[in-house]
């Protein structure tokens, strides 16, 4: 039960404070990249160093998606507000050491690397866990508003990180990770002061088998894409190469053992009688869509901007991070205007904003700008309102609310694990890109 009329407002707080900083840095890294690799002394470009540069991008956000749902069921056994709070510990912790590295060259790209592929350890705490805390924190007349903004402050958060990588990383790239230890340290000890534990603990034995396979064979399939998109050959992509398909192919046989697995044992990591929810099924399979959409358009557009239309419109090549930054705010507005209105109103049993139909509208007049029409600020914050339309409005549906409820034995309501879907979806800007 509810602990209370303040202490709900401060779980939203604090955990979209977490999202918020957790989906900066996942983003950060693509505006601030060349100051980064010039700081350190690497030319990203040069022949095998370009997985250096993937990697640099790809750790933190394949870590996430890989861990979100570990984290989600170690939540649910060892309390929510106790993996948040270690979370945000770890996410300090690493900001800080990202920034002091001392190497350079190789061994410095490496160094950001792991450390990186660390602070996601962190950053996939916090995200497994935000939504099963406001869970607990807030009534269901009001949850869908709370899970609404807090999935908006993590998405609007990727945009953000865009403008914050163009402003830093020309005046020192350190600053780029150094943003984050403020934010970290005060969330670190804001969450440890405030945050309670509501959830009903269940203590299990922990599903080693499950853990070891969802990750192996997730990272196989991320790592697959990750070099599928490097060129191989006389091609382009690497989508022939028999590394690219030995990776994807292997990582799908060992997530089919994990499916396996789970219908198997006592204590699942995570059950798969879940998806017999359609809700919860529309909700993850939407989530990786949306997450697809946007990283593609994301990624893309920052290398349009940059390489192609600032350019030929009189900005220098020095001004164009900062300017690619500024020119995809208009996502995040769209995305700060319709998700919390959307996220209120199924709650408000208003039949409309679970059905986003400006969705597809958005993607076309996005495709028939890139086609040669000029793109206007309107054309590019469509996208932004159809997604947080998407995002929040996916959250509750009131006339399904009952058959939203966990099964018996699950420890946490079905849409607290929703996550997996939607960070595995934006396992990168980059896959979006290269499977579009």
């Amino acid at each position: 039960m509810p602990a209370g009329l303040h202490y709900k407002w401060i779980a939203l707080s604090n955990t979209t404070l977490g999202m918020l900083m957790a989906t900066v840095n996942a983003s950060i890294m693509l505006i601030a990249l060349p100051d980064i690799f010039r700081g350190i002394g690497v030319n990203p470009l040069q022949p095998g160093n370009t997985g250096l540069l993937l990697w640099l991008i790809m750790g933190y956000l394949v870590v996430t998606a890989v861990l979100v749902v570990s984290f989600g069921r170690l939540g649910d056994m060892f309390g929510r507000v106790r993996m948040f709070n270690l979370g945000f510990a770890i996410f300090a912790a690493f900001s800080v050491l990202l920034s002091l590295t001392w190497l350079h060259g190789t061994a410095a790209a490496w160094w950001l690397i792991v450390m990186r592929i660390l602070q996601g350890v962190g950053g996939a705490m916090l995200m497994a866990n935000s939504g099963a805390i406001l869970t607990d924190a807030f009534p269901a007349t009001e949850r869908g508003l709370a899970l609404g903004l807090n999935q908006v402050a993590g998405i609007a958060g990727s945009f953000i990180g865009l403008v914050l990588g163009g402003v830093l990383g020309p005046l020192n790239w350190r600053y780029v990770f150094l943003v984050s230890v403020p934010f970290g340290v005060i969330g670190t000890i804001w969450s440890y002061l405030k945050l309670r534990e509501l959830g009903v603990r269940r203590p299990a034995a922990l599903d080693w088998w499950g853990n070891v396979t969802f990750g192996a064979g997730l990272i196989a399939v991320l790592a697959g894409i990750t070099y599928g998109i490097q060129p191989y050959g006389g091609h382009t992509m690497g989508w022939t190469s028999p590394l690219v398909i030995g990776l994807i192919g292997s990582g799908l046989a060992v997530l089919a053992v994990f499916c396996v697995i789970e219908t198997r044992v006592a204590e699942p990591m995570f059950r798969l009688v879940l998806f017999k929810i359609r809700p919860f099924t529309a909700g993850n399979l939407a989530s990786l869509l949306a997450g697809l959409g946007r990283g593609g358009l994301m990624f893309l557009l920052i290398i349009w901007l940059q390489g192609i239309y600032l350019p030929i419109h009189g900005y220098s090549f020095s001004r164009t991070p900062l300017w690619a930054g500024i020119a995809m705010l208009p996502l995040t507005v769209g995305f700060l205007v319709a998700g919390p209105v959307s996220g209120w109103l199924p709650a408000s049993h208003c039949r409309l904003p679970h059905r986003p139909h400006i969705l597809p509208v958005a993607d076309l007049r996005t495709v028939r700008a890139w086609a040669g029409h000029r793109v206007r600020l309107r054309d590019r914050g469509l996208p932004g309102r159809g997604g947080g339309i998407a995002a929040a409005g996916r959250q509750v549906h009131p006339r399904r609310r009952s058959r939203t409820r966990r099964p018996a034995r699950t420890g946490r309501p079905a849409r607290a694990r929703r996550p997996a879907g939607a960070r595995t979806g934006r396992a990168g800007p980059v896959t979006g890109a290269g499977l579009s």
